[in-house]
């Protein structure tokens, strides 16, 4: 029987656990474990000790329990049976990891499924030999990084599939835009599997997610990077996908020989061309509309407020075009008064209770008694206080049609003052029916 004189290993350093092949040893062996080894003999199945670095010579007083378990002579040299070992305990940082298949995971920015594939590497340490060997070796003649990642792939792969959904989910962010957390959610997996490794006599030394990526060849994914590539042309030429499919509408009926519109549309896309899609062929459109514009059932005149029967181009009491006026789109309207923001429906101030007073030309709110627009200049025809008809001459102090007093002179100040006025706006002095 031979009894082996000198133990040690010197492989590969991605193993974490050898198995010396042989097991006939015998006392006064020399067992020589390097800097960053450590090995644990076992007899019958339980680890009897565990050396650290240097040189060790087997015998009962290195081994108390071997004396009792193979019943050794004193003093003699006598062959046993034992396993012996070695456990690599130097950082092993290089282990790679990945999702051997996509992960379904649904983007909360898009509500799109998209498959996802992560991947990257973590580094390890054994701390524990004994606790490593007799939890997770057993009885395999090795142990290196193949089989720590076979042993250890559904954890990561939970992890990753938790991890990922957790930050798409909780921070409303597109599966395409994850790259920019690739930190914390390496953090934040180290600190979700460190404990289980942990259990098995394993430190995490680090662990890194690489990337997160999706598979260019998936449906989902070709539409999805589709939309935002056309989202983005439309931001870079400015229009929306509203005003695109209006476009493509006119530009169908421009095309329809059959229908009534054809001439009218193919004009304005004849017009078009050559300017940018959008607003300078919406005000193409715009303008041409005004023009062929005409009251709809139900309308009132913005100067006077009267119903205005359908298909009228003008207001039958003030004159009023309907084909023009109005504030620009997007131009706010604000009160003469006291400047609250009003619209064209507006019929009185919500803050100070004042009527609204449209300019014909423009839209603006003009003040009591104003004879033009101060923002437009356009002149602004005075109605009678009494039966509210539009008074043709600028000057005239009595109403043509009701006779009731326009307007007067003050006997202080000599200001001209409306004719409704108890008050002269200018001095204060208080008028006499009458003058």
């Amino acid at each position: 029987m031979a009894i082996v004189e000198v133990v040690k290993y010197n492989g590969n350093p991605d193993v974490f656990a050898w198995k010396y092949p042989s097991e006939e040893l015998g006392t006064w062996t020399q067992l020589i474990v390097n800097e960053s080894q450590e090995a644990v003999l076992f007899k019958g199945g339980k680890a009897l000790d565990v050396f650290t670095s240097g040189r060790h010579t087997l015998d009962t007083a290195n081994i108390p329990l071997l004396n009792k378990v193979v019943n050794l002579p004193f003093g003699g040299r006598s062959p046993f049976t034992a396993e012996v070992w070695y456990v690599n305990r130097v950082n092993s940082l290089d282990v790679k990891w990945g999702t051997a298949t996509p992960i379904q995971l649904q983007d909360p920015k898009y509500g799109v499924f998209v498959p996802v594939r992560s991947f990257g590497q973590f580094g390890v340490r054994i701390d524990d030999a004994k606790k490593f060997l007799v939890k997770l070796v057993g009885t395999l003649p090795q142990f290196d990084k193949s089989s720590l990642l076979r042993y250890f792939r559904g954890l990561f792969i939970t992890k990753a599939k938790d991890t990922i959904s957790s930050y798409l989910i909780h921070k409303e962010i597109s599966a395409l835009e994850i790259n920019a957390y690739l930190d914390e959610l390496s953090a934040y997996m180290k600190e979700r599997i460190e404990p289980v490794m942990a259990e098995y006599g394993i430190t995490l030394v680090n662990f890194y997610v690489n990337d997160i990526n999706i598979p260019e060849d998936d449906p989902a994914v070709r539409k999805l990077k589709a939309a935002l590539a056309k989202r983005a042309e439309m931001d870079i030429i400015g229009y929306n996908y509203q005003q695109e499919r209006s476009f493509d509408t006119l530009e169908g009926a421009a095309t329809n020989q059959g229908s009534a519109a054809s001439g009218l549309m193919g004009a304005g896309l004849g017009l078009g061309m050559g300017v940018a899609a959008g607003g300078a062929v919406g005000g193409q459109f715009g303008g041409m509309a005004n023009v062929l514009d005409t009251a709809a059932p139900g309308s009132e005149c913005p100067q006077c407020h009267a119903k205005v029967p359908a298909g009228k181009k003008f207001c039958p009491d003030c004159g009023c075009s309907l084909t023009k006026g109005g504030p620009e789109k997007g131009e706010e309207i604000s009160c003469a008064s006291c400047g609250t923001a009003l619209t064209q429906k507006t019929k009185f101030c919500p803050e100070c209770g004042k009527k609204y007073n449209p300019c014909p030309n423009c839209g603006a709110d003009l003040p009591e008694g104003a004879g033009a627009c101060a923002k437009c200049g356009a002149d602004v025809p005075t109605l009678c206080p009494n039966c509210g008809k539009t008074i043709a001459e600028k000057k005239a102090k009595f109403c043509p049609e009701c006779g009731a007093r326009l307007q007067r002179t003050c006997p202080k100040c000599g200001k001209e003052v409306d004719g409704k006025q108890k008050f002269c706006p200018e001095c204060g002095e208080k008028l006499k029916e009458g003058e």
